[in-house]
């Protein structure tokens, strides 16, 4: 994704099942644990660049001992910062003598992440700024150590203002911050009522104290708190949750739009977004990896217990689609697969797109995360040229015409050529929060290999995995293949066009910022629909107001064809002051491809504006009227 769009979050959770002596002996640290969380979070650092955040609880720590803990930081490299400072504290206890490895009750009593139960996040934040207040976990005290919460999260909500004033009915005082906090305080104040409820009926049985401590920590029952606090939740999440008393959970959205994967064996139990970095850090077959289910919460209780129980009502499927085209890493086996078959789609347009021009034509991609697709367009082409080839070879041979140079012709100088022709020097975007300096310094994120194609004779074909604003095309990638002097540019995207805001992943819900709206806004008002424009206007208020669920913007696009669109785009994103005449086109992938290709992730509302829930709709109706109005900002 060459423009620049908010990311996802990533979670990770590990649970120790043995004493810390077992990681000591077998092992040959105590850190077992908490080395294996940082690993998980390296593995997703694609996930989260705009701060990170872990969390501790200890088990079985005496009265009066703290037992739960947070790290935080939004400083460059906020995962190592995290990680270097944590890790310098425990050695300088091991040089001091303070501790002692092989004891392993000094580490849990002189290190704060000496424990069993872990919680990391990587943030890329939509909401509440890049201050540490904003940096997950949150925290929720209390002197009760079943009260006691800390939680984080992979999230959208689409109806954040609508929690906080149901905070407001309760008699609570919430901070419009981020809907992190909304979540955190309606967990929070069900985690209460399931704590007094429990107590309540436990104070009648006469137990001591510590038993009846014991006794609440028991039937502590996450899955109803979860159950309770989820009810009026919309939108996409992954959620996870430690309790002072030991206790843990994970819960993901009821259309599974959130990714979520986990698994056991008698040593951990362990959660990642992603499949792939489960594998990598504890050495995993594919199938000994699961999915967090759609709407269910997995519950590990402070014995050991591990439970997965539905907590809110199932939805139809609709996992986000963008997981599989951009967000996660392609090192996941079905990722890498279904990345290939993207860029094998759009073969069929392509070859139309240089005309069959095989000889004079340079195939690469930008950026980086389209290197898979590249590679599998690559493989499609050539299996096209390999039916040509065979076909004209058995079409020569019957007529007697096969002949040497005719061989070389067809194989040696035909072929399908791939080069390095755009790189991307620094990771300016991965510390530059503010639009208008990132901008300013796009232009220099990408370079060329000079001398990679032939000037004023080979066509350049350059695979993307998606574009959204099409600014950096504008501004930056398509001025720099042009200083080449390609005959033509042909930028092709493995995603569909971009049409509709996203409010459950990626953070893109102002509607006038998409560069397919744009185009079609262009094309009404050349031929003379501009009263569509206030009807539609019109319609999206109304569907607001009733909170209906109905996407009017869709009858923007309806009276062009998808070519219509592209062919606009081309003409907008055409650098303006350019000196090479040459010509440009933009290739979308289509939504029936990208269903074949990804066929399990159905979550393609920003490509077809069919929304999984009513919040989506709610959305989309006002990304247009704030988009009429000239209003600025979320819609949600």
């Amino acid at each position: 994704m060459s423009d620049f769009v908010s990311h996802e979050c990533g979670v990770a959770l590990v649970r120790l099942l043995k004493p810390l002596s077992y990681y000591q002996e077998k092992y040959g640290t105590p850190l077992w644990g908490f080395t294996k969380l940082f690993l998980l979070m390296e593995k997703q650092h694609n996930r989260g660049q705009d701060g990170a955040g872990v969390a501790c609880v200890k088990l079985d720590v005496a009265p009066g001992e703290p037992f739960m803990f947070r790290e935080r930081n939004v400083k460059s490299n906020p995962l190592d910062r995290i990680f270097k400072e944590l890790l310098g504290q425990y050695n300088d206890k091991v040089d001091s003598g303070v501790i002692h490895p092989e004891f392993t009750e000094t580490v849990k009593k002189n290190f704060d992440f000496g424990g069993e139960l872990f919680l990391g996040h990587l943030r890329y934040g939509t909401s509440g700024g890049y201050n540490l207040s904003a940096c997950h976990p949150y925290f929720r005290r209390s002197p009760w150590s079943t009260r006691n919460l800390a939680l984080c999260g992979n999230f959208n909500l689409t109806n954040t203002a609508e929690l906080n004033q149901s905070l407001i009915g309760i008699g609570q005082h919430p901070v419009f911050a981020t809907d992190t906090q909304a979540i955190l305080e309606k967990i929070g104040f069900f985690l209460d009522e399931e704590h007094e409820d429990i107590y309540r009926y436990l104070r009648t049985r006469n137990l001591a104290g510590e038993e009846l401590s014991r006794r609440i920590s028991e039937d502590l029952d996450l899955t109803r708190v979860l159950s309770r606090a989820s009810q009026k939740w919309d939108g996409g999440f992954v959620l996870c949750g430690l309790v002072g008393n030991g206790d843990a959970f994970v819960a993901r959205d009821p259309s599974g739009i959130r990714p979520c994967h986990w698994f056991q064996n008698d040593e951990v139990v362990a959660f990642a977004s992603e499949r792939a970095p489960l594998m990598t850090v504890f050495d995993l077959a594919i199938g000994e990896v699961k999915e967090v289910q759609p709407g269910h919460a997995v519950v590990i209780k402070r014995r050991g217990t591990i439970s997965e129980q539905p907590f809110t009502k199932a939805l139809p499927r609709a996992s986000c689609s963008f997981e599989r085209i951009y967000f996660s890493r392609g090192n996941d086996e079905d990722i890498y697969r279904e990345r290939q078959a993207l860029g094998g789609k759009l073969a069929d347009q392509v070859l139309k797109a240089i005309d069959h021009n095989w000889t004079d034509t340079v195939f690469s991609f930008v950026p980086n995360t389209a290197e898979v697709a590249y590679y599998g367009l690559m493989s499609a082409m050539r299996a096209r040229r390999r039916d040509e080839v065979k076909a004209a070879i058995l079409k020569a041979s019957r007529e007697g015409a096969l002949t040497e140079p005719m061989l070389d012709d067809l194989i040696l100088r035909n072929w399908p050529r791939g080069e390095k022709v755009v790189s991307k020097d620094i990771k300016i975007r991965t510390f530059i929060g503010q639009e208008s300096m990132r901008n300013q310094l796009a232009s220099h994120v990408y370079d060329i290999t000079y001398g990679s194609l032939r000037a004023g004779l080979d066509n350049l074909v350059c695979v993307d995995d998606s574009i959204v604003r099409g600014t950096t095309l504008r501004r930056s990638i398509l001025r720099i293949l042009a200083r080449l002097n390609p005959r033509k540019i042909v930028i092709v995207s493995t995603a569909p066009q971009i049409r509709y805001p996203d409010c459950y992943g990626i953070d893109m819900s102002e509607i006038g910022k998409f560069v397919a709206f744009e185009a079609v806004i262009d094309l009404l008002k050349e031929s003379g629909r501009t009263e569509l424009l206030a009807d539609v206007y019109r319609s999206c208020r109304e569907e607001v107001e009733r909170g209906g669920s109905v996407n009017h913007v869709r009858r923007l696009y309806e009276p062009f064809t998808a070519e219509e669109i592209s062919a606009r785009i081309t003409r907008l994103v055409r650098p303006a002051k350019i000196e090479w005449k040459g010509e440009i086109e933009i290739i979308f992938q289509t939504i029936e491809n990208l269903r074949a290709a990804v066929p399990n992730h159905t979550g393609d509302w920003y490509f077809s504006g069919h929304y999984p829930t009513e919040g989506g709709y709610r959305v989309v109706n006002q990304a247009y009227v704030n988009y009429y109005d000239k209003n600025e900002g979320r819609s949600y």
